[in-house]
């Protein structure tokens, strides 16, 4: 299935996603170098906060193109809010 995100959020996603890879490479010095397990905690708290950040930036574009565009189609609506509920739920750990 062909993704979608909108032009001026790739850029937005890209950076925030470079971000994370360098918090990502920045607890793994703290944990070779033995840092105190709480700050690495604290710095983990950090990364997934962004990830939903990141998340919660694509669940907005699927649902402003791909549920609205669907909504035309009833079988296809029925299925991408079934789709939508599915990764709220996943990303809500439900």
């Amino acid at each position: 299935m062909q993704g979608y995100i909108k032009a001026q959020n790739k850029e937005k996603l890209a950076r925030r996603l470079d971000r994370i890879e360098g918090q990502v490479r920045g607890v793994k010095r703290m944990v070779e170098r033995e840092a105190y397990c709480i700050d690495i905690v604290t710095q983990i708290t950090s990364l997934v906060a962004a990830s939903d950040k990141v998340a919660s930036m694509l669940i907005k574009d699927h649902v402003e193109h791909c549920v609205r565009g669907a909504m035309r189609d009833e079988d296809k609506a029925d299925e991408k809010i079934a789709e939508l509920t599915a990764a709220v739920e996943r990303f809500l750990r439900v």
